[in-house]
Parts: structure tokens; sequence; C-alpha cells
């Protein structure tokens, strides 16, 4: 697989875990969340990581090879991604 096919595999896997993790962590009658605590931590910290590695490497990419639409807005998407996975992972984390 090549580098450059990175931020379009991450964007797809992003968005399928986020509908995950949105689905797990609702709150049923007893206060409990769907899925275990921890898994969806887990899921939150590593989509977080693949998607901001894939807009590092999406930037280094447009950089080098110059703008084009859709590679942007599949990195623009990563990025948004990655800072909503950041977001789910603080907002779960039991203070």
């Amino acid at each position: 697989m090549k580098t450059i096919n990175f931020p379009y595999i991450a964007a797809a896997l992003g968005l399928l875990l986020l509908t995950v993790v949105m689905k797990g962590s609702v709150l049923d009658a007893s206060g409990e969340t769907t899925m275990p605590l921890l898994t969806l931590l887990v899921v939150s910290e590593f989509c977080f990581f693949v998607n901001a590695i894939a807009v590092f490497i999406g930037i280094k990419q447009i950089k080098a090879a110059g703008f084009q639409a859709v590679y942007t807005i599949t990195t623009l998407l990563c990025a948004l991604l990655a800072a909503r996975f950041l977001y789910l992972g603080i907002a779960l984390w039991p203070l």
C-alpha cells in the first residue's frame, strides 16, 4: 500500500468507528453506556491517532503534489474526525 492512499482509508475507518462510538456511548436506564467504557476510550484514541497521521500524510502530499480537491477535502475530513475523536475521548473519560 502506498502512503498516499492512507487518508482515504483513515476517513472511511473513522466514519465507521464514529458511528460505533456514538451508538455505544448512549446511556441506558441504569446510567451505563451500551458498550464498555474502556472499549469506547480505546476506539476513540485509536481513531484519533489514525486520523492525525492521515492529516500529516495528507498535508505532506498536498505540499509535494499540489492542490487536489478530493484529496484536500479528505484530509480536512480526517482533521475534523481527529478533533471529534479527541473531544469524545475527553468527554467519555470519567472524572
